[in-house]
């Protein structure tokens, strides 16, 4: 998962992880207020949030171009395992990234 400053960058950021098959699928959800402690000040922000499915197996390559294509100087990259899923779901992403 990330966050990004516009609906536009977070539809870049999605876009470009599934054409480089570092992710199946990226889902952004509608802005989020983000409260953070940013060079010594506390900031207020609207911020879109990009959810990347992914193999375990790819989140080297995913964070990589992240790191690369993000504008933040420190971009939220968040990783969670998934425990279960159902197979022929889990089967897709690990096709969608190979």
């Amino acid at each position: 998962m990330t966050t990004t400053d516009s609906a536009e960058k977070a539809e870049a950021l999605a876009r470009g992880a599934v054409e480089a098959r570092v992710a199946a699928c990226a889902q952004i959800s509608a802005p989020v207020t983000s409260v953070y402690r940013w060079e010594q000040a506390i900031e207020t922000a609207q911020e879109w949030q990009v959810l990347f499915k992914t193999a375990a197996a790819r989140y080297e390559a995913l964070e990589a171009y992240l790191l690369d294509a993000h504008d933040y100087d420190t971009p939220e990259i968040i990783a969670t395992p998934v425990t279960r899923g159902g197979a022929g779901y889990l089967a897709w992403v690990t096709e969608e990234t190979s």
